[in-house]
């Protein structure tokens, strides 16, 4: 008859090999990856229509508006036209 081990159910070095590769994987399938904040709000971010001087159509971040510097309020008519460069 045979004789049973004492120690029961062993591992041998043929059954930890494919542990071994599986975990050597983990980096590839992204696991490991930290989820960073800024990447998940930039996909949330919302744009605004905006026309540039020769009359094309930009799409612009609002957070980018927001933050900028406004030059003159008010301005006339006239010197929106002359900062198109049409005239009269």
């Amino acid at each position: 008859m045979k004789q049973e081990s004492k120690k029961g159910n062993q591992i041998s070095r043929r059954g930890i090999l494919p542990i071994l590769g599986s975990t050597l994987l983990v980096p590839f399938l992204g696991f490991g990856k930290p989820i960073d904040d800024n990447t998940i709000s930039e996909v949330k971010e919302e744009y605004q229509t905006l026309l540039k001087p020769d009359g094309s159509i930009v799409k612009v971040k609002v957070n980018t508006l927001k933050k900028s510097k406004v030059l003159k309020k008010n301005i006339s008519n006239k010197a929106l036209l002359n900062w198109l460069g049409r005239k009269l």
